[in-house]
């Protein structure tokens, strides 16, 4: 568990540096915004002027929901998630702001593809960049709300604002950054914000008090029977949200490492998606 965790904090760091780098050589310099809550202290840096810097904002907007992320999604997705924000931050205010390249599209691309990198290798380690991850996990344990819809609804006001100060162009380049990174970070991670879990394990009982124990999530039992050995077994079946595809990983792999299980993904769900 000692090693897990040193690995999950490494991985931490490296994201953290990896959307650092993207902003301050690629994104900052050519006026182009990132999504979520970074495109936010982007916009917010610009209207000041400079006068507060980016990395600062951004630290500052994480605050209010890392507190509410505390309260209400549990102690070790906020840590890794404040120290992938602090480090995030930090780094912005050491490295440099530098033009690496003076076209424009070429900073989309590559500060969209290396910022998602960076968020993408976080998501799959259990942790979060902070902002909407956040807010979107809270929501996910809570009320079950559509995410996409605050997802779109705050990037487009980033990119109305991008186009109302720079103009047309600097908009479109915008979305052409939000595009690649979504792109990026579906491919590392997930596409789907809700996926489905099928487990077939010799130690039905431990697994089910281990996932109730770390996961805010019912439980479904199936019969199943082999055909090869005609051994009488129970089927677990979950649904989880894409936040919670980790933290249901390692508990399989800590219970019984020789489970079957198949993670599929699922478009939607009707009823009740939480444990009450």
């Amino acid at each position: 568990m000692a090693w897990l965790e040193t690995k999950k904090i490494i991985v931490v760091f490296i994201g953290a540096v990896l959307n650092a780098f993207a902003m301050n050589f690629f994104l900052i310099p050519a006026n182009v915004y990132a999504s979520g809550f970074t495109g936010v202290a982007q916009l917010l840096s610009s209207i000041l002027g400079g006068v507060v810097s980016t990395g600062i904002l951004l630290f500052v907007l994480n605050i209010p929901v890392t507190i509410l992320a505390w309260k209400k999604v549990g102690r070790s997705f906020t840590i890794h998630s404040f120290i992938s924000v602090f480090l995030m931050s930090l780094f912005m205010e050491i490295i440099p702001v530098v033009q690496v390249s003076h076209d424009i599209l070429l900073n989309a691309v590559f500060g969209g593809v290396i910022a998602a990198v960076g968020v993408g290798i976080t998501l799959k380690w259990g942790a979060s960049t902070g902002g909407m991850d956040i807010i979107a996990m809270i929501l996910s344990r809570v009320k079950d709300r559509p995410i996409g819809t605050y997802f779109f609804t705050l990037n487009a006001i980033i990119i109305i604002t991008a186009g109302f100060l720079y103009g047309g162009e600097k908009a479109l380049y915008t979305l052409v950054t939000l595009y690649a990174s979504t792109r990026v970070i579906d491919a590392i991670h997930t596409r789907h914000e809700k996926l489905t879990a099928m487990i077939i394990t010799k130690k039905q009982d431990e697994m089910k008090r281990a996932i109730h124990n770390r996961l805010v999530r019912g439980i479904t039992i199936i019969p199943a029977r082999g055909a090869f050995s005609n051994e009488q077994r129970e089927m677990l079946m979950i649904v989880i949200s894409r936040y919670e595809l980790f933290d249901l990983e390692r508990t399989i792999q800590e219970v019984d490492p020789e489970a079957f299980t198949n993670i599929v993904n699922t478009s939607d769900v009707y009823g009740v998606f939480r444990k009450d």
